[in-house]
């Protein structure tokens, strides 16, 4: 296969924010497994983090460490600053990380508290460090569409969902996926910018969802299962690679074919 359209990310840099754990956890280990050197953003688990860095260093591969609270905006430009001192250059930046209000203290918080947590930490430091990451990338990228960006959102933003969260990750998410359209045309030709909509993926409130929530994950997959967050760390790696070169501006499902309904 010709090495500039298969999936190796050997000698590429990627950022992988929200690695200490689940979704990013397995994405941060799926780009070094493909050859990539990543830096695990966390924003205080250190110890968590570092063990991540460690399976990648295990692997033969380059990892590191950077703490930063996104709810602060004085951490974003730092984040980046410190991305790019680690190894000059950045190519595949993952902003997966988000606010979780859905387990711990915050499941008890207002819808408002809930609200500006979220907005803060997955559109804002989204936006923010996707704008200042990009105009790097855009800048000293080597080829046309070998930079990428990728954002999180949510497979059911589009459709909606009824209750308190479903209008809580229906704007926030689809916020993300509108931000990251248009992004992608103003980094194009140079960077990729692509959205990932995992759906019913069994993180850490998935392990410990009600018996209904278990049901309905299944039932509404074709598949009959919860995603896990190996099957979105799998296609992240696809959209990071050269394989993927002509595939920018989208949102794109991880859901197990969705609305097979009950």
């Amino acid at each position: 296969m010709n090495s500039s359209s298969d999936g190796s990310l050997n000698g590429k840099t990627a950022v992988v924010t929200g690695a200490s754990s689940g979704i990013g956890r397995a994405i941060a280990l799926e780009l070094a497994a493909a050859g990539a050197d990543v830096l695990i953003h966390a924003r205080v688990r250190a110890g968590a983090a570092a063990g991540v860095a460690d399976e990648i260093r295990a692997a033969g591969r380059q990892a590191t460490v950077v703490l930063a609270d996104l709810t602060d905006p004085a951490s974003h430009p730092t984040l980046v600053d410190a991305a790019w001192a680690w190894h000059d250059r950045v190519d595949i930046w993952i902003n997966n990380a988000g606010a979780d209000v859905l387990t711990g203290a915050a499941a008890d918080w207002s819808f408002e508290e809930k609200f500006d947590r979220l907005w803060r930490v997955d559109v804002v430091a989204t936006m923010r460090l996707s704008r200042l990451a990009g105009a790097r990338m855009k800048q000293h990228a080597l080829e046309p569409g070998q930079a990428v960006i990728l954002n999180m959102g949510w497979d059911q933003a589009e459709r909606g969902m009824a209750g308190d969260s479903g209008e809580l990750f229906g704007t926030i998410k689809g916020a993300v996926a509108a931000f990251t359209r248009s992004l992608a045309c103003s980094l194009a030709p140079e960077v990729r910018v692509n959205c990932l909509a995992p759906g019913w993926i069994k993180t850490a409130w998935g392990e410990h969802a009600s018996a209904y929530w278990q049901q309905r994950a299944c039932r509404e997959s074709l598949l009959q299962r919860w995603g896990t967050p190996a099957d979105v760390a799998r296609l992240t790696r696809f959209l990071a690679s050269p394989a993927a070169e002509f595939i920018t501006g989208q949102v794109i499902p991880i859901n197990g074919g969705f609305g097979r309904g009950s």
